[in-house]
């Protein structure tokens, strides 16, 4: 049996014991199921078959116009970019670490002249090899924990990405839906507007023929200013929206998207909520959370090996020779092999209290992910809740406006007779407005929830393409 090199024997011998603790998942602190709604029916909307995380986002949201502005946000986005180039940094880094378990292999050249005294003859060395310089033999495994722990952050800062990504589409398709909202919320307020100043003619004209009191007048002419006023604050947030959503696609909105559905033709499927265990492998941020975890994990075994001795070993191959042309020629090759020991004797507690340390940071971690658990669940059983209410919601307050256009109907025809009152006619104007609006945004508020309850449930992750994945 041939013998074993030092260098071949320290690898064969290297990473013997781990300090480290047997890593095990915590419980999760939630319920085994989701709550539900009492007295909640059937919205009728359609069901999804499938699993959130697993349907593409391109399936769930099907508004080619929407579906355009997520692609570019998913090419330009910054906030997107730098998630993306964090992953390098935590990728180069635990190359760092990685390289740390193999002993680095240096190669030099060497020449020195000198004189011993006045005419002295001058004396030359050349040297020529391959060295190791302090590779440390990992037997407590120490440098292998390190490893683990940057693995275990390079593997959660991906986790992150996807988790940035995530939340990225699903404020897209929120402030997509804002939009087209308060798109219908303009057109609206324009229609109303011009029913107010038709409305505040006819009264005028009555009022100059002293049919109408100026009570009559001055209230015609308020509700046309409430209007206007209205109508403002729908231009301001129009135009606020698509300042967001040019910030969020990273460039000027195009002008040859393709054509959209509008807020009340748009519509999104109702999602199966799973159970709260599933939430551990379907969400990105509690996938982060835990190797987070890991990592604190690992770097409790680091900072246990440091009550052992570290051993390093430093060696050198090469040849030496007083003249140049002889660096290489035969006899002149040698070798030196040092290897070293060092045991800490008193550190005046650096080494229990790094290891103190370190036990505290993973018990805080243990307190990150299970609190990530406890959120991800509220943010489900939110969302849960909106999906069994919200399309109630939007059925009644669709039902109230409907009332209220047919008591604007009656009270018009019936002041247009002289048997109503005109303030009869002004409050059924006004409720009329202010139904019709409601109901814009219960259907706002129903489909935003079912946008974020695809985000909570882990919807909307997949690779990049090409384009994306190389910039």
């Amino acid at each position: 049996m041939k013998r074993l090199t030092p260098l071949a024997l320290a690898l064969v011998l290297a990473g013997c014991v781990n300090l480290a603790p047997k890593y095990e998942r915590p419980q999760a602190p939630v319920a085994a199921a989701f709550p539900t709604v009492e007295g909640t029916v059937n919205s009728g909307n359609a069901v999804a078959n499938e699993a959130p995380a697993s349907i593409a986002w391109q399936r769930f949201f099907t508004d080619p116009r929407l579906q355009q502005l997520i692609t570019l946000a998913l090419e330009n986005n910054r906030d997107l970019r730098v998630a993306i180039l964090n992953i390098e940094a935590a990728r180069a880094q635990y190359q760092i670490q990685r390289s740390n378990q193999f002993p680095a292999i240096n190669a030099g050249i060497t020449g020195q002249r000198q004189t011993t005294g006045k005419d002295q003859p001058i004396s030359s060395l050349y040297q020529a090899g391959l060295s190791v310089s302090a590779f440390e033999l990992d037997f407590f495994s120490r440098v292998r924990n390190l490893s683990d722990a940057a693995l275990a952050q390079f593997l959660a800062t991906e986790e992150a990405r996807k988790t940035a990504q995530i939340s990225l589409i699903a404020q897209v398709a929120n402030t997509y839906l804002t939009f087209l909202a308060d798109e219908e919320l303009l057109s609206l307020t324009q229609q109303t507007l011009k029913t107010r100043e038709e409305s505040l003619r006819l009264t005028n004209l009555r009022f100059e023929n002293g049919v109408s009191s100026k009570l009559d007048l001055q209230q015609a002419v308020s509700l046309v200013e409430q209007a206007r006023t209205t109508l403002a604050q729908a231009q301001r947030q129009r135009a606020q929206d698509l300042n967001l959503l040019t910030l969020l696609i990273g460039q000027t909105i195009p002008d040859n998207l393709p054509a959209g559905a509008t807020l009340a033709t748009t519509n999104l499927p109702d999602l199966p909520a799973g159970m709260p265990s599933d939430l551990l492998t379907t969400r990105p941020d509690i996938r982060s959370a835990e190797q987070q975890l890991i990592a604190a994990n690992a770097n409790i075994g680091a900072a246990r090996a440091n009550y052992f001795p570290r051993i390093t070993l430093t060696g050198s191959a090469g040849t030496a020779s007083s003249e140049l042309s002889g660096l290489f020629k035969s006899g002149t090759f040698g070798w030196t092999f040092a290897p070293q020991a060092i045991l800490p004797l008193f550190d005046f507690g650096r080494t229990r209290a790094g290891v103190e340390s370190a036990r505290a940071q993973r018990d805080i971690t243990v307190a990150q992910y299970e609190k990530s658990i406890q959120t991800a669940f509220r943010e489900v059983a939110d969302a849960l809740a909106g999906q069994a209410t919200y399309s109630e919601q939007l059925r009644a307050q669709q039902a109230v406006a409907a009332a209220e256009t047919d008591r604007f109907n009656l009270s018009d025809l019936r002041y247009r007779n002289g048997t109503a009152s005109y303030l009869d006619l002004l409050d059924a104007q006004r409720s009329l407005f202010t139904a019709q609006q409601q109901a814009i945004q219960a259907n706002l508020l129903r489909l935003q929830n079912q946008v974020t309850l695809y985000r909570v449930l882990g919807g909307g992750w997949s690779e990049p393409g090409p384009a994306t994945a190389a910039r």
